[in-house]
């Protein structure tokens, strides 16, 4: 199967040797986004629930690149550093999706780039 690199100036560029995501068929494979906003190259962390909503744009933006919505997203991992914002996360996520919710487990982790507090992956298909 044919593998397709997907890159947006509309999320945050890698910072290391992948893609934003990969394409291949039907199925996008979306490398986990932080709270960095791509126009202005700022992390937005001032609070977790602005911070949620900026790493969900960022995926947005890769799924729009990819021709895709929410709605074609079949499984998201969320990692987190604190399993104690995990309600305000989890309000902020559900609000991207209506009435069709991915597969999906949250995982707390000792840390995360640019020491950020939350970072989602998805996989979609078409």
């Amino acid at each position: 199967m044919e593998k397709q690199i997907i890159n947006t100036p509309n999320a945050p560029a890698p910072i290391g040797p992948y893609n934003q995501a990969i394409l291949t068929g039907n199925m996008l494979f979306a490398s986990g986004q932080i709270a960095l906003n791509p126009a202005t190259n700022q992390l937005v962390t001032d609070d977790i629930v602005a911070e949620t909503h900026q790493v969900m744009q960022n995926v947005k933006a890769i799924l729009d690149a990819a021709g895709m919505d929410f709605s074609d997203v079949l499984k998201s991992t969320i990692f987190i550093t604190d399993m104690n914002d995990f309600g305000k996360i989890n309000e902020a996520y559900g609000s991207y999706f209506s009435g069709y919710y991915p597969a999906r487990e949250t995982v707390q982790v000792a840390a995360l780039p640019k020491n950020v507090h939350v970072e989602i992956s998805v996989i979609a298909s078409k």
